[in-house]
């Protein structure tokens, strides 16, 4: 497209979301400084701006992950090409502002902006092209949304399980197992999985190494005296006047016993929650604090000065005041204490371990050198005890190839793992005799849920809405007003699904859920279709949502293309030496 080839009014409506959001598309405050990385058309990119992007970006990871992060490492995940791209986008913008004439912060301009029909369609209230193009995403029309939506209906249900079969499953011949092992192999086959060996280092390993010394017990101690030695609080309700005057006389009324508190409170036009303070100390009191911690509980007092005005307190009750002495917690003290001094000398070893690496050692030489152990695993993702609980290993067992050299992986409790591949290791269907006891298991579940449905569909089979279900020893459940994007307790995904497409006095076998008590069945009993309510909130709330959604995304879409179409015009200049440069202060 020529320079120039966007209609204004399409620049317009996109600048109009510029106007809103370019703060969060980190504007730049340019201060005429010569030093940058690149530019945008006319507008420079600030190398102190990149420079601070890329901190703020490392140091956000580290607070989330509570780990240092190497420079490698930020680079490896795309932070600096995240901050290079954000800088760019803002540069775009900024240029082409300036080449219209714009100024961000003028709210005359971004008025008339926020004025253009157009871009009230986009990002104003609900409309109903927006509605469309929602429901048309989701794969539905709007006459099959609003059935599905805003019906409600009214059913029973009841639960079969093996406690109600006339015959149970009982247990197979040699012959049934045998088929039924042929026919589910799936069900005892093993998972492909890694023969892996691993050099672990883990806090608990290296615990039994640590004293922590009564000093730093001690001062851990004193360092949370306020956890331990907490003085007493008060539960309290205050009620503030405008004069001393007034409150002198609510306080006289109390005391005649011609109002009571909650009428003062209500009088006021407020309700109890306005008043209430919760639990307080007394630094939180002020001058009033002498008298009310005084005070009974149940009594009022006052009226006190605040920094409100002069106000009555009535007091709920009393927390005590809390002494934990040294000797109660020093074990709970030390056992924290602990893993935080193993993980140090963890960290002390694995700076050697990692150059041992570096140079060539064999895992049993990297435990011979250290405090770390040698294991064997057959992993698979099945596999989640032991070693196989981090997910750092995990991660790096399921990346872990054949010509792969070990190196070391943080674990997320302090601990380290280097791993070698020894064997790929196929699925494997088991022998029946080894697992005979689920092959058997496996078949009774079956056939209890098969016997569970073949006794559900002659209770249903010929009956119509009007059958007892109670009268056949089952408990009933009598459901209301339920919707369909409710959940019902006791069923599985899909129900309500299928109930709504039952009609009334209609009878349905249903698969109960699978939550490892043995098989279920339901059976439900259609009742009534309840008419459409219009002004259901939680029908507009979510036609809401979905316009909300369709306008979102099709606004970010509309900016990107945008701001690609500015850059491709006003040209892209980048200075990877002072980018380099940049790096290089981060190595």
């Amino acid at each position: 497209m020529a320079r120039g080839g966007i209609s204004k009014f399409f620049v317009w409506i996109l600048l109009g979301l510029l106007i809103i959001g370019l703060a969060g598309f980190g504007a730049t405050n340019l201060t005429g400084a010569a030093r940058s990385i690149g530019s945008v058309g006319g507008q420079d990119i600030n190398i102190d701006d990149y420079a601070r992007g890329l901190q703020e970006e490392i140091r956000a990871i580290e607070a989330q992950t509570r780990q240092p992060l190497s420079f490698s490492e930020a680079q490896a995940y795309g932070l600096d090409r995240n901050v290079l791209s954000r800088l760019v986008t803002a540069a775009a913008l900024d240029n082409e502002a300036a080449r219209l004439g714009i100024s961000v912060g003028d709210a005359v301009i971004a008025e008339q902006i926020l004025d253009i029909p157009a871009f009230q369609s986009i990002n104003g209230s609900f409309d109903r092209d927006a509605y469309r193009f929602a429901l048309q995403q989701a794969g539905l029309s709007e006459s099959r949304f609003e059935e599905q939506l805003r019906r409600e209906t009214a059913f029973a249900w009841a639960t079969l399980d093996a406690t109600l079969l006339d015959t149970p499953a009982g247990t197979p011949d040699e012959a049934e197992l045998s088929a039924w092992y042929e026919a589910n192999p799936e069900l005892f086959t093993t998972p492909a999985a890694k023969r892996i060996t691993a050099a672990v280092l883990t806090p608990n390993m290296v615990l039994d190494q640590i004293t922590v010394d009564e000093d730093a017990l001690r001062a851990e101690y004193e360092a949370r005296s306020d956890e331990y030695n907490t003085p007493e609080r008060r539960l309290v309700e205050r009620l503030v006047f405008s004069s001393e005057t007034s409150a002198e006389a609510a306080m006289a009324a109390l005391m005649a016993d011609e109002t009571d508190f909650e009428t003062l409170v209500t009088d006021r036009g407020l309700v109890l929650a306005d008043a209430d303070m919760g639990d307080v100390g007394r630094d939180d009191l002020g001058a009033a604090a002498d008298t009310v911690f005084a005070a009974e509980v149940g009594a009022v007092v006052g009226p006190l000065p605040t920094s409100l005005g002069p106000a009555l307190f009535r007091i709920n009750g009393v927390l005590d005041a809390q002494t934990i002495t040294f000797d109660e917690v020093r074990a709970d003290l030390a056992a924290e204490l602990a893993p935080d001094r193993a993980r140090r000398i963890i960290e002390a070893q694995a700076s050697g371990l990692d150059d041992m690496l570096a140079g060539g050692a064999t895992l049993e030489e990297l435990v011979s050198e250290s405090d770390m152990e040698l294991q064997s695993i057959d992993w698979s993702e099945n596999v989640d005890a032991g070693i196989a609980a981090y997910p750092g290993f995990r991660n790096a067992a399921a990346a872990l190839g054949a010509d792969d050299y070990p190196t070391l992986i943080a674990l997320d409790d302090g601990g380290i793992v280097a791993m070698r591949l020894e064997d790929e290791l196929p699925p494997r269907l088991l022998p029946l005799d080894e697992v005979r006891p689920q092959v058997i298991a496996s078949w009774q579940e079956a056939e209890t849920a098969r016997l569970l449905r073949e006794q559900a569909e002659s209770v249903v089979s010929g009956a119509d809405g009007d059958v007892d279900l109670a009268a056949q020893g089952l408990g009933v459940i009598e459901e209301v007003n339920i919707t369909r994007d409710q959940f019902i307790p006791g069923t599985a995904p899909g129900f309500l699904e299928r109930v709504f497409q039952m009609q009334p006095g209609e009878l349905a076998v249903i698969d109960g859920p699978d939550e490892g008590a043995g098989p279920t069945v339901l059976i439900v009993r259609m009742d009534e279709v309840l008419p459409v309510d219009d002004t259901n909130p939680g029908v507009v709330a979510l036609r809401n949502r979905l316009a909300e959604s369709a306008r979102a995304g099709l606004s970010q879409d509309l900016f990107q293309v945008y701001v690609g179409q500015l850059q491709a015009e006003a040209g892209v200049q980048l200075n990877q030496s002072a980018i380099n440069a940049v790096h290089a202060n981060f190595q």
